[in-house]
């Protein structure tokens, strides 16, 4: 099991490459590593979680359409900086809100947590399973040749992302493209996951304090997913153009 400073000492060493900063200079990323978790199938805490969640994203859509909420505006305009087309591949944020009415899926209760702080807080917030990680998380424009391992008509398969497009990867390849559009299979998180990392991506107008606020939450649900569960996060932001508060 990690420590809380070994967990902090891997953060310490995430990075974001300069010409993502270039794209956006307003993108913050909020990463929280955790250990110590007992896996879990869904539970009444996080279908109640979830309710809260599918209703918070009712109320939302009552009064503006889902490519309209401010936070899936301005990641649908990233998208579109880098090439991706959103109306086909849509951010993380956009795809659960656009599921919510039907209902959130109900996978395992990690999942199911961080689904729900996800659209909760109107923020794309991605999960991996830290045990299937190499190194430390680097967000870079890729260059084409890294490699995803995914599944696609059911069958596990290869992919590599366009030239330029924003991808996060690990020394072994990309673990989500299109900045936090697909996650990889090698490193998804799984039912009998007891480490993770999580990312929570932040773009204007999103404000630095409702970032770390989406964090102080998402941690607060962790920490009772077991008795010795720890925790560490890092703020990654550009050094030359300040974010809006």
């Amino acid at each position: 099991m990690h420590s809380a400073q070994t967990l902090q000492e891997l953060l310490n060493t995430a990075h974001v490459a300069p010409d993502v900063f270039e794209l956006r200079p307003d993108y913050r990323a909020l990463l929280i590593a955790v250990d110590g978790l007992v896996p879990e199938p869904s539970d009444e805490a996080g279908n109640a979680l979830l309710e809260q969640a599918e209703a918070s994203a009712r109320a939302a859509l009552s009064q503006q359409k889902v490519e309209h909420l401010p936070h899936v505006a301005a990641w649908r305009e990233a998208y579109q900086a880098f090439g991706a087309k959103p109306n086909r591949t849509r951010n993380s944020l956009e795809a659960l809100v656009r599921r919510a009415d039907a209902g959130l899926p109900r996978v395992n209760r990690l999942t199911d947590l961080y689904n729900a702080i996800s659209v909760l807080h109107q923020i794309p917030l991605g999960g991996e399973d830290l045990a299937s990680y190499r190194g430390a998380p680097r967000l870079i424009r890729a260059t084409g040749h890294e490699p995803f391992d995914t599944v696609a008509s059911g069958e596990p398969i290869v992919e590599y992302p366009d030239a330029g497009e924003v991808v996060w990867c690990d020394e072994d390849g990309v673990t989500c493209r299109r900045w936090n559009w697909r996650q990889g299979r090698r490193t998804q998180l799984r039912d009998d996951t007891t480490s993770a990392l999580f990312i929570l991506d932040a773009l204007e107008p999103m404000t630095t304090e409702a970032l770390l606020a989406a964090g102080k939450d998402l941690t607060k649900h962790l920490l009772l997913l077991g008795p010795e569960v720890v925790t560490a996060q890092q703020l990654l932001q550009s050094d030359v153009h300040a974010p809006g508060q």
